[in-house]
């Protein structure tokens, strides 16, 4: 049987408000043992921040993590795709528009889970570089 994205997805991803500040957001990651955040405006995802962002887009331009909110940091407009597509046609989507990670939603257009790069590479290709290191455990 032919996996789905909803097979595969991240079930009710994290998510923070956009005037979170990045302390709080950066804190839920440690402790959730997580690399991103969904941000949302209005109860609607606005898009997606990652640790990676955090650090090259306030760290590093020295902006606070204490006033910052997270909202001006997050890349926003994440790339859709229904939780009932094939995952190859996750891995056409991310190859294309040239993204680690994809918003999946149900049949109603509803956000409803997260697949990324790793969770493909995991199940698709387990012995690759990227799949061993998606599969293991989480540095503490």
């Amino acid at each position: 049987m032919t996996q789905t994205v909803g097979d595969l997805m991240t079930v009710n991803p994290v998510s923070a408000s956009a005037d979170t500040p990045l302390i709080e957001v950066a804190r839920t990651m440690r402790d959730e043992k997580i690399g991103d955040v969904l941000v949302t405006d209005n109860g609607q995802v606005a898009g997606v921040v990652t640790d990676r962002d955090i650090t090259i887009r306030a760290v590093a331009e020295g902006l606070d993590p204490q006033s910052t909110p997270v909202g001006q940091v997050a890349s926003s407009g994440m790339i859709n795709i229904p939780m009932d597509a094939p995952l190859s046609q996750a891995v056409q989507v991310m190859r294309q528009e040239a993204v680690r990670r994809l918003l999946v939603t149900d049949e109603s257009g509803t956000a409803c889970g997260v697949i990324s790069i790793g969770d493909l590479a995991a199940e698709l290709d387990p012995n690759s570089a990227l799949g061993t290191i998606s599969g293991a455990p989480p540095n503490d």
